[in-house]
Order: C-alpha cells, then sequence, then structure tokens
C-alpha cells in the first residue's frame, strides 16, 4: 500500500516531469528571431519556410531549424591564421568581412608574389545559401584564391603593382556572377598587401633610388641654368642702360657745344668760330706738349701766327661779351 508520503513524492515527481517536459515543448515551439537575421524551418527533413525578425510559433518536434556548419578564418594576436568550424541556425543577412590568408600567385612572367585580399559580402538569399552550396565560407574563399590566381596570372608584374583598381574591380565582377546562384552579393574585394620577392623590392628600391637622384640631377641643372640665364639678362640689360647713358650724356655735351658754338659764333665779328676752337685747342694740347725731361724743351706751333690770331679773337669775344 502506497502511503501518503509516498503519493505525495509521486505527485511531485510528476509534476517535475511535466514542468520540464512543457519547457522543453515550449523551447521547441517558440522561437525570436533578432533583427538582421533570419531562420529557416524545416517540417519532417524538407524546407517549410522562413522565419523573419520577430516571434513566431512552429510545431514541435516536427518542425525543426535547419543547422549548418561553416568553416571560418580568423587572425590571432600573433598575425598566424587559423581554421574554425561553427554550427549555426541564424543566418545573419548583415554585410561581412572575410579576411584571407596569404597566398602566392604567379604572374604572366612568372614572379611569385604573395597577396592577401579582404572580401566584403552579403547574403541576398538565405535559402540557396544553405541549400546551393555546402560551407558557404569556404566554398567563397576558394573561389576568390582561384579567381585571384587567374587575374593575376593575367598580367605582369608592373601591371599588378600599379593596378589594383584593376584587379579590385575585376575580381568583385567575376566573384559577384559566380556566387549569385548562392544569394550572395559581393559588394568590393579589396587587396591589402601586394608583396613581390626580396631581391625584386632591392631591385625595385634601387630604381626608385636612382629615379629620385635622376631628378634631382635635372632639377639642379635646370636651376643653373635658368640662374645663368637670368645672370646674363641681367648683364646685358646692365649694358644696355649703361650705354644709353653714355649716348645720352654725350647728347647733352653735343648739345651744350652746339649751343656754345652758336654763342661763340653770334658774338664773333666775322660769324666764324673756326679761329676760336683751334685755338681753344692749341691750349689744351700745349700742357701735353711742352712736357719733357726736366721740363727744358718747349715746343711751339709751327702756325704761331694762327694762334695769336686765335688769341686775338677770343680777347674780341671776351670784350664784346663785357
Amino acid at each position: 500500500m502506497l502511503t501518503y508520503v509516498d503519493f505525495a513524492l509521486v505527485f511531485w515527481i510528476f509534476i517535475v516531469i511535466l514542468l520540464l517536459f512543457g519547457i522543453a515543448l515550449l523551447s521547441a515551439s517558440v522561437y525570436l528571431v533578432k533583427q538582421a537575421e533570419v531562420m529557416l524551418i524545416e517540417r519532417l527533413g524538407k524546407y517549410h519556410r522562413m522565419l523573419n525578425p520577430g516571434l513566431h510559433i512552429v510545431i514541435p518536434f516536427i518542425d525543426k531549424p535547419r543547422s549548418v556548419v561553416w568553416t571560418l578564418v580568423q587572425q590571432s594576436e600573433s598575425a598566424r591564421y587559423y581554421r574554425y568550424s561553427q554550427t549555426l541556425t541564424r543566418i545573419d543577412l548583415r554585410e561581412a568581412v572575410y579576411d584571407f590568408p596569404k597566398q602566392n600567385v604567379i604572374t604572366k612572367d612568372n614572379v611569385t608574389m604573395e597577396i592577401n585580399a579582404l572580401l566584403y559580402y552579403q547574403i541576398t538569399d538565405p535559402k540557396a545559401a544553405i541549400y546551393e552550396v555546402n560551407n558557404l565560407p569556404l566554398a567563397i574563399e576558394k573561389l576568390t584564391q582561384t579567381t585571384l590566381r587567374n587575374v593575376i596570372g593575367s598580367m605582369d608584374l608592373d601591371s599588378s603593382l600599379v593596378s589594383r583598381d584593376e584587379i579590385n574591380t575585376r575580381l568583385r565582377e567575376i566573384l559577384d556572377e559566380a556566387t549569385d546562384k548562392w544569394g550572395v552579393k559581393v559588394n568590393r574585394v579589396e587587396l591589402q598587401e601586394v608583396n613581390p620577392p626580396a631581391d625584386i623590392r632591392h631591385a625595385m628600391e634601387k630604381q626608385m633610388r636612382a629615379e629620385r637622384e635622376k631628378r634631382e640631377t635635372i632639377l639642379q641643372s635646370e636651376g643653373k641654368k635658368q640662374a645663368a640665364i637670368l645672370e646674363a639678362e641681367g648683364i646685358q640689360e646692365a649694358r644696355v642702360l649703361e650705354a644709353q647713358g653714355q649716348a645720352d650724356a654725350r647728347l647733352i655735351v653735343t648739345q651744350a657745344e652746339a649751343q656754345a658754338i652758336a654763342l661763340i659764333t653770334h658774338a664773333l665779328p666775322q660769324n666764324d668760330p673756326t679761329a676760336y676752337l683751334i685755338a681753344m685747342e692749341y691750349i689744351k694740347v700745349m700742357p701735353e706738349m711742352m712736357k719733357g725731361k726736366d721740363d727744358k724743351l718747349v715746343v711751339i706751333p709751327y702756325e704761331a701766327t694762327a694762334l695769336m690770331g686765335s688769341l686775338a679773337g677770343m680777347k674780341k669775344i671776351f670784350e664784346s661779351v663785357k
């Protein structure tokens, strides 16, 4: 016979089991989907419907969310990449970034380079992302690697180093077209690092150094050339100005002499200034002619009468002026 205590114990055990069953039933039938997330519900193993953001109730144990395993790559604090897998039941619809590890690619001229890229993508069709491809992130990574090898392989080293925008555009177009059936939109592809081999980097540094020295030499030569041209132009302008000044001075002296001759001509009785001018020249030259050793030699012009006549003329001029 069950006693009262045994009956109460059985009752409380039944209540606890019932509560646990109710909690399990509630958790299996009620789902709260957050913003920018969706859930895919399968009924008896077949796709049934998609749960958008909000509160949803499903048939427990019959309707189950579809779970997927995605393999991702992440960089550690030591700058090393490692892979990890996670099981998801909720699909994130926000734009995601995928950082690919460095990989070796060969250019058209057989140069091996290390390149790593960033891929920005967004899931636009969750149903296709789950049912059309297995392990979406891994598939995108492998597709990006092969596409990057094809794009870089069609270009030589110089073109691949200076054509990042072209490479990014070609990668985005090819990946966007290839991943369209997976329900993925590739928004942008960016090359982070493009590292040629060490010997080529050293050669490029030497080339850039030589180019800088060449430009520096050209600039110095151009500067010296401009300085020489400016100096020559300055000398030419100075000489022109000096010549103009001398010409102006001579013109002024000549005008003054012409005015003096005109005044002398007007003052002379015969209006002939020749005698006066000859006398002035004699007077100017005589000190030089009389210079000799111990000044004992005196030179007198042959035409002394002309000199005397000139002096007489000058006397008359001075008397007329008075």
